[in-house]
Protein backbone atom coordinates (compact mmCIF):
# COMPACT_ATOMS: atom_id res chain seq x y z
CA UNK A 1 0.00 0.00 0.00
CA UNK A 2 1.58 3.14 -1.09
CA UNK A 3 2.29 5.96 1.73
CA UNK A 4 0.30 8.80 1.46
CA UNK A 5 0.70 12.70 2.91
CA UNK A 6 -2.04 15.20 2.98
CA UNK A 7 -0.97 18.96 2.62
CA UNK A 8 -3.67 21.26 4.02
CA UNK A 9 -3.52 24.73 5.04
CA UNK A 10 -4.74 26.90 7.21
CA UNK A 11 -6.51 29.10 4.41
CA UNK A 12 -6.63 29.95 0.91
CA UNK A 13 -3.91 30.83 -0.56
CA UNK A 14 -1.37 29.85 2.04
CA UNK A 15 1.09 28.14 -1.02
CA UNK A 16 -0.25 24.53 -1.03
CA UNK A 17 -0.21 23.80 -4.39
CA UNK A 18 3.67 25.31 -4.20
CA UNK A 19 4.34 23.09 -2.04
CA UNK A 20 2.71 20.09 -3.25
CA UNK A 21 4.99 20.52 -6.25
CA UNK A 22 8.03 21.28 -4.41
CA UNK A 23 7.75 18.24 -2.59
CA UNK A 24 6.80 16.34 -5.22
CA UNK A 25 9.48 17.16 -7.34
CA UNK A 26 12.42 16.86 -4.12
CA UNK A 27 10.24 13.22 -3.20
CA UNK A 28 11.09 12.33 -6.97
CA UNK A 29 14.69 12.28 -5.62
CA UNK A 30 14.25 9.61 -3.27
CA UNK A 31 10.82 7.88 -4.09
CA UNK A 32 10.73 5.72 -7.72
CA UNK A 33 6.90 6.47 -8.26
CA UNK A 34 4.66 9.06 -7.01
CA UNK A 35 1.20 10.07 -7.59
CA UNK A 36 -0.88 12.90 -6.86
CA UNK A 37 -4.61 14.14 -6.26
CA UNK A 38 -6.50 16.83 -5.64
CA UNK A 39 -9.95 15.09 -4.75
CA UNK A 40 -11.75 18.13 -4.25
CA UNK A 41 -11.19 20.91 -6.79
CA UNK A 42 -12.71 24.67 -6.44
CA UNK A 43 -11.01 26.22 -9.32
CA UNK A 44 -11.21 24.04 -12.37
CA UNK A 45 -10.27 24.57 -15.85
CA UNK A 46 -11.80 22.42 -19.20
CA UNK A 47 -9.66 19.62 -20.62
CA UNK A 48 -11.98 18.50 -23.43
CA UNK A 49 -15.05 17.61 -22.00
CA UNK A 50 -13.73 17.44 -18.50
CA UNK A 51 -13.86 19.36 -15.63
CA UNK A 52 -10.46 18.42 -13.87
CA UNK A 53 -8.77 21.32 -10.84
CA UNK A 54 -6.56 23.42 -12.57
CA UNK A 55 -3.73 22.71 -9.94
CA UNK A 56 -3.93 19.08 -10.95
CA UNK A 57 -3.05 20.27 -14.44
CA UNK A 58 0.02 22.31 -13.42
CA UNK A 59 1.19 19.00 -10.89
CA UNK A 60 0.69 16.64 -14.41
CA UNK A 61 2.69 18.94 -16.38
CA UNK A 62 5.62 19.87 -14.58
CA UNK A 63 6.13 16.06 -12.73
CA UNK A 64 5.04 13.93 -15.44
CA UNK A 65 2.06 12.23 -13.71
CA UNK A 66 1.52 8.74 -15.39
CA UNK A 67 -2.67 8.47 -14.30
CA UNK A 68 -5.53 10.25 -15.66
CA UNK A 69 -5.89 14.06 -15.39
CA UNK A 70 -9.80 12.93 -14.65
CA UNK A 71 -8.58 10.13 -11.53
CA UNK A 72 -6.40 13.35 -10.17
CA UNK A 73 -8.89 15.59 -10.10
CA UNK A 74 -12.26 13.63 -9.45
CA UNK A 75 -14.56 15.95 -8.17
CA UNK A 76 -14.80 19.94 -9.38
CA UNK A 77 -16.80 22.10 -8.08
CA UNK A 78 -18.93 23.82 -10.22
CA UNK A 79 -21.38 26.82 -10.00
CA UNK A 80 -24.08 24.87 -8.49
CA UNK A 81 -22.61 21.91 -7.14
CA UNK A 82 -23.07 23.06 -3.48
CA UNK A 83 -26.81 23.77 -4.20
CA UNK A 84 -27.65 20.94 -6.53
CA UNK A 85 -25.77 18.47 -3.34
CA UNK A 86 -28.36 20.20 -0.61
CA UNK A 87 -31.44 19.53 -2.49
CA UNK A 88 -30.25 16.25 -3.58
CA UNK A 89 -27.53 14.67 -0.97
CA UNK A 90 -25.43 11.86 -1.81
CA UNK A 91 -22.16 10.93 -0.38
CA UNK A 92 -22.15 7.32 -0.89
CA UNK A 93 -21.89 8.91 -4.73
CA UNK A 94 -18.89 10.95 -3.58
CA UNK A 95 -16.87 8.38 -1.96
CA UNK A 96 -17.23 6.14 -4.17
CA UNK A 97 -15.80 8.62 -6.76
CA UNK A 98 -12.64 9.89 -4.15
CA UNK A 99 -11.60 6.35 -3.43
CA UNK A 100 -11.95 5.29 -6.88
CA UNK A 101 -10.23 7.50 -8.22
CA UNK A 102 -7.76 7.52 -5.24
CA UNK A 103 -6.95 3.56 -6.14
CA UNK A 104 -6.40 4.31 -9.35
CA UNK A 105 -3.56 7.08 -8.76
CA UNK A 106 -2.11 4.91 -6.07
CA UNK A 107 -1.84 1.81 -8.35
CA UNK A 108 1.77 0.93 -8.34
CA UNK A 109 2.78 4.07 -6.48
CA UNK A 110 5.32 4.78 -3.38
CA UNK A 111 3.94 7.12 -2.19
CA UNK A 112 0.75 9.69 -2.88
CA UNK A 113 0.28 13.76 -2.28
CA UNK A 114 -3.03 14.26 -1.88
CA UNK A 115 -3.61 18.17 -2.40
CA UNK A 116 -6.76 19.85 0.12
CA UNK A 117 -8.59 22.47 -0.66
CA UNK A 118 -8.23 25.84 2.38
CA UNK A 119 -8.67 25.20 5.57
CA UNK A 120 -10.06 21.89 7.30
CA UNK A 121 -13.66 22.64 7.02
CA UNK A 122 -13.58 23.56 3.80
CA UNK A 123 -16.22 21.23 2.19
CA UNK A 124 -18.50 20.85 5.30
CA UNK A 125 -21.67 22.19 3.58
CA UNK A 126 -21.48 19.20 1.13
CA UNK A 127 -20.27 16.87 3.80
CA UNK A 128 -16.81 16.65 2.65
CA UNK A 129 -14.13 18.86 4.60
CA UNK A 130 -10.60 18.52 4.03
CA UNK A 131 -10.77 16.56 7.56
CA UNK A 132 -13.75 13.74 6.08
CA UNK A 133 -11.64 13.46 2.69
CA UNK A 134 -8.16 12.54 5.09
CA UNK A 135 -10.02 10.57 7.37
CA UNK A 136 -11.48 8.33 4.01
CA UNK A 137 -8.08 8.33 2.44
CA UNK A 138 -6.63 6.96 6.20
CA UNK A 139 -3.83 9.78 5.44
CA UNK A 140 -1.49 12.15 8.03
CA UNK A 141 -1.87 15.73 7.72
CA UNK A 142 0.70 18.29 7.07
CA UNK A 143 -0.76 21.78 7.79
CA UNK A 144 0.89 24.97 6.01
CA UNK A 145 0.47 28.10 7.30
CA UNK A 146 2.18 31.79 6.17
CA UNK A 147 3.11 34.49 8.01
CA UNK A 148 5.23 35.34 11.48
CA UNK A 149 4.37 33.65 14.72
CA UNK A 150 1.06 34.21 16.82
CA UNK A 151 -1.92 33.98 13.94
CA UNK A 152 -0.11 31.11 11.99
CA UNK A 153 -0.27 29.25 15.49
CA UNK A 154 -3.35 29.66 16.24
CA UNK A 155 -4.52 28.94 12.96
CA UNK A 156 -2.99 25.67 12.76
CA UNK A 157 -4.29 24.86 16.16
CA UNK A 158 -7.40 25.46 15.04
CA UNK A 159 -7.26 23.48 11.92
CA UNK A 160 -5.47 20.84 14.10
CA UNK A 161 -8.76 20.41 16.40
CA UNK A 162 -11.08 19.53 13.34
CA UNK A 163 -8.34 16.81 11.71
CA UNK A 164 -8.14 15.42 15.52
CA UNK A 165 -11.98 15.13 15.61
CA UNK A 166 -12.29 12.89 12.31
CA UNK A 167 -9.12 10.74 14.16
CA UNK A 168 -6.48 12.40 11.28
CA UNK A 169 -2.89 12.96 12.53
CA UNK A 170 -1.62 16.22 11.96
CA UNK A 171 2.68 15.10 11.77
CA UNK A 172 3.52 18.77 11.67
CA UNK A 173 3.15 22.39 10.28
CA UNK A 174 5.25 24.34 7.35
CA UNK A 175 4.79 28.17 7.59
CA UNK A 176 5.51 29.89 4.50
CA UNK A 177 5.89 33.35 3.00
CA UNK A 178 8.28 34.29 5.99
CA UNK A 179 9.70 37.43 5.87
CA UNK A 180 13.65 37.12 5.31
CA UNK A 181 14.70 39.13 7.95
CA UNK A 182 12.66 37.39 10.67
CA UNK A 183 13.76 33.69 9.48
CA UNK A 184 15.45 32.56 12.78
CA UNK A 185 13.40 33.89 15.06
CA UNK A 186 10.14 32.11 13.53
CA UNK A 187 11.91 29.25 13.33
CA UNK A 188 12.78 29.19 17.09
CA UNK A 189 9.79 30.08 18.49
CA UNK A 190 7.04 28.57 15.99
CA UNK A 191 9.08 25.23 16.65
CA UNK A 192 8.56 25.95 20.39
CA UNK A 193 4.67 26.90 20.15
CA UNK A 194 4.43 23.88 17.92
CA UNK A 195 6.05 21.76 20.02
CA UNK A 196 3.38 22.42 23.28
CA UNK A 197 0.36 21.34 20.37
CA UNK A 198 2.61 17.68 20.02
CA UNK A 199 3.39 19.09 16.63
CA UNK A 200 6.22 18.40 14.61
CA UNK A 201 7.70 22.03 13.03
CA UNK A 202 8.72 21.03 9.24
CA UNK A 203 10.01 23.96 8.35
CA UNK A 204 10.29 27.92 7.40
CA UNK A 205 9.85 29.18 3.64
CA UNK A 206 11.32 32.81 3.21
CA UNK A 207 8.59 34.96 1.33
CA UNK A 208 9.80 35.53 -2.26
CA UNK A 209 8.18 38.57 -4.08
CA UNK A 210 9.02 36.71 -7.70
CA UNK A 211 7.06 33.67 -7.08
CA UNK A 212 3.66 36.08 -6.16
CA UNK A 213 4.19 38.31 -8.62
CA UNK A 214 2.13 38.02 -12.12
CA UNK A 215 3.60 37.62 -14.92
CA UNK A 216 2.13 39.47 -18.40
CA UNK A 217 0.66 36.16 -19.86
CA UNK A 218 -1.58 35.98 -16.71
CA UNK A 219 -2.25 39.55 -16.65
CA UNK A 220 -2.80 39.12 -20.57
CA UNK A 221 -5.19 36.23 -19.83
CA UNK A 222 -6.93 37.36 -16.81
CA UNK A 223 -7.82 41.02 -18.34
CA UNK A 224 -8.61 40.46 -21.94
CA UNK A 225 -5.96 41.90 -22.96
CA UNK A 226 -4.77 42.39 -26.65
CA UNK A 227 -0.83 41.80 -27.34
CA UNK A 228 0.10 45.03 -29.33
CA UNK A 229 4.08 43.92 -29.24
CA UNK A 230 6.40 41.54 -27.90
CA UNK A 231 4.30 37.99 -27.25
CA UNK A 232 7.89 36.77 -26.44
CA UNK A 233 8.42 39.06 -23.11
CA UNK A 234 4.59 37.47 -21.73
CA UNK A 235 6.78 35.69 -19.52
CA UNK A 236 8.10 38.55 -17.41
CA UNK A 237 7.13 38.96 -14.01
CA UNK A 238 5.78 42.56 -13.06
CA UNK A 239 6.88 43.28 -9.38
CA UNK A 240 5.68 46.67 -8.76
CA UNK A 241 2.91 48.68 -10.46
CA UNK A 242 2.98 51.94 -11.66
CA UNK A 243 -0.01 54.39 -13.01
CA UNK A 244 1.02 56.69 -15.62
CA UNK A 245 -0.74 59.51 -14.53
CA UNK A 246 1.66 62.05 -13.72
CA UNK A 247 4.21 64.09 -15.79
CA UNK A 248 6.85 62.25 -17.67
CA UNK A 249 9.36 63.88 -15.22
CA UNK A 250 7.46 62.74 -12.44
CA UNK A 251 6.80 59.62 -13.94
CA UNK A 252 10.70 58.65 -14.42
CA UNK A 253 10.89 58.27 -10.33
CA UNK A 254 8.48 55.98 -10.09
CA UNK A 255 9.80 53.25 -13.34
CA UNK A 256 12.13 50.47 -11.81
CA UNK A 257 13.21 47.00 -13.14
CA UNK A 258 10.27 44.56 -13.03
CA UNK A 259 7.99 47.80 -12.61
CA UNK A 260 4.39 47.40 -14.99
CA UNK A 261 3.32 50.48 -16.06
CA UNK A 262 0.03 51.39 -16.39
CA UNK A 263 -1.41 54.09 -18.74
CA UNK A 264 -4.33 55.29 -21.10
CA UNK A 265 -3.03 54.52 -24.77
CA UNK A 266 -3.34 58.55 -25.33
CA UNK A 267 -0.73 59.42 -22.72
CA UNK A 268 2.07 59.02 -25.67
CA UNK A 269 4.19 61.28 -23.04
CA UNK A 270 4.08 58.81 -20.77
CA UNK A 271 4.57 56.35 -23.32
CA UNK A 272 7.69 57.49 -25.13
CA UNK A 273 9.36 58.02 -21.30
CA UNK A 274 9.15 54.29 -20.83
CA UNK A 275 10.43 53.20 -24.30
CA UNK A 276 13.46 55.98 -23.58
CA UNK A 277 14.07 54.13 -20.29
CA UNK A 278 13.98 50.48 -21.96
CA UNK A 279 16.25 51.88 -24.94
CA UNK A 280 18.72 53.73 -22.43
CA UNK A 281 19.35 50.22 -20.44
CA UNK A 282 21.46 47.99 -22.07
CA UNK A 283 20.74 44.53 -19.18
CA UNK A 284 17.08 43.02 -19.81
CA UNK A 285 17.20 42.71 -15.85
CA UNK A 286 16.99 46.66 -15.90
CA UNK A 287 13.78 46.90 -17.88
CA UNK A 288 10.45 47.54 -17.32
CA UNK A 289 8.26 44.25 -16.92
CA UNK A 290 5.28 45.46 -19.53
CA UNK A 291 3.26 48.50 -20.26
CA UNK A 292 -0.44 48.28 -20.27
CA UNK A 293 -2.53 50.65 -22.56
CA UNK A 294 -5.78 52.16 -20.80
CA UNK A 295 -9.18 52.61 -22.66
CA UNK A 296 -8.95 50.97 -25.63
CA UNK A 297 -7.10 53.60 -27.33
CA UNK A 298 -3.89 52.72 -29.45
CA UNK A 299 -0.70 54.47 -29.79
CA UNK A 300 -0.40 56.29 -32.92
CA UNK A 301 1.60 54.62 -35.71
CA UNK A 302 4.32 56.35 -35.15
CA UNK A 303 4.22 55.44 -32.08
CA UNK A 304 3.89 51.89 -32.42
CA UNK A 305 6.87 51.74 -34.47
CA UNK A 306 9.45 52.80 -31.70
CA UNK A 307 7.29 50.53 -29.55
CA UNK A 308 8.01 47.59 -32.02
CA UNK A 309 11.93 48.32 -31.29
CA UNK A 310 12.19 47.66 -27.67
CA UNK A 311 12.02 44.60 -25.62
CA UNK A 312 8.64 45.38 -23.64
CA UNK A 313 5.89 43.75 -24.05
CA UNK A 314 2.92 46.39 -24.56
CA UNK A 315 -1.08 45.27 -23.97
CA UNK A 316 -4.37 47.04 -24.84
CA UNK A 317 -7.22 46.61 -22.40
CA UNK A 318 -10.73 48.19 -22.72
CA UNK A 319 -10.86 49.42 -18.70
CA UNK A 320 -9.83 52.37 -17.86
CA UNK A 321 -6.54 52.24 -15.82
CA UNK A 322 -8.09 52.49 -12.10
CA UNK A 323 -9.99 49.56 -12.82
CA UNK A 324 -7.22 47.49 -14.68
CA UNK A 325 -5.10 48.28 -11.83
CA UNK A 326 -7.37 47.10 -9.23
CA UNK A 327 -8.06 44.16 -10.81
CA UNK A 328 -4.44 43.41 -11.59
CA UNK A 329 -3.81 43.90 -7.93
CA UNK A 330 -6.51 41.10 -6.48
CA UNK A 331 -5.63 38.70 -8.97
CA UNK A 332 -4.57 35.09 -7.36
CA UNK A 333 -1.57 34.23 -8.70
CA UNK A 334 -0.58 30.79 -9.55
CA UNK A 335 2.11 28.67 -10.75
CA UNK A 336 1.83 27.95 -14.48
CA UNK A 337 3.29 24.84 -16.29
CA UNK A 338 5.35 27.40 -18.17
CA UNK A 339 7.07 29.46 -15.39
CA UNK A 340 10.36 27.15 -15.27
CA UNK A 341 11.73 29.67 -13.43
CA UNK A 342 9.64 29.84 -10.67
CA UNK A 343 9.29 26.39 -10.53
CA UNK A 344 13.11 25.83 -10.10
CA UNK A 345 12.66 28.71 -7.44
CA UNK A 346 10.34 26.36 -5.61
CA UNK A 347 11.65 23.16 -5.66
CA UNK A 348 15.52 24.88 -4.06
CA UNK A 349 13.23 26.80 -1.73
CA UNK A 350 11.66 23.18 -0.46
CA UNK A 351 15.13 21.44 -0.58
CA UNK A 352 16.47 24.51 1.26
CA UNK A 353 14.18 24.79 4.25
CA UNK A 354 11.94 21.95 5.12
CA UNK A 355 12.93 18.92 6.88
CA UNK A 356 12.30 16.34 4.43
CA UNK A 357 13.23 13.39 6.05
CA UNK A 358 11.36 14.63 9.09
CA UNK A 359 7.89 14.03 6.60
CA UNK A 360 8.92 10.87 6.02
CA UNK A 361 9.87 8.98 9.26
CA UNK A 362 6.84 11.16 10.76
CA UNK A 363 4.58 9.52 7.63
CA UNK A 364 5.28 5.96 8.59
CA UNK A 365 4.07 2.83 6.70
Amino acid sequence: MAKRLFIAATRQNEGKTTLSLGLILALKKRYKNIGFIKPIGQRYVMKGSLKVDEDSVLIEKVCGMDCSLKDMSPIAIERNFTREYLRHPDPDALVNEIESSFAKVAEGKDLVIIEGTGHAGVGSVFDFSNARVAQLLQTPVVIVSSGGIGRPVDEIALNQSLFKEKGVSVIGAIINKVIPEKLDMVREFVAMALARLDLNFLGAIPLQKYLSSPTMAQIVDDCKAEVLHGDEFLKNACEKIVIGAMTPHMALNYFSPKALVITPGDREDIILACLSMSMTSGDASEALAGIVLTGAIRPHPNIMNIIKKTKIPVVLVKQDSYNCASKIHDLIIKLQPGDMKKIEIVEKLVEEHIDINKIISSMGE
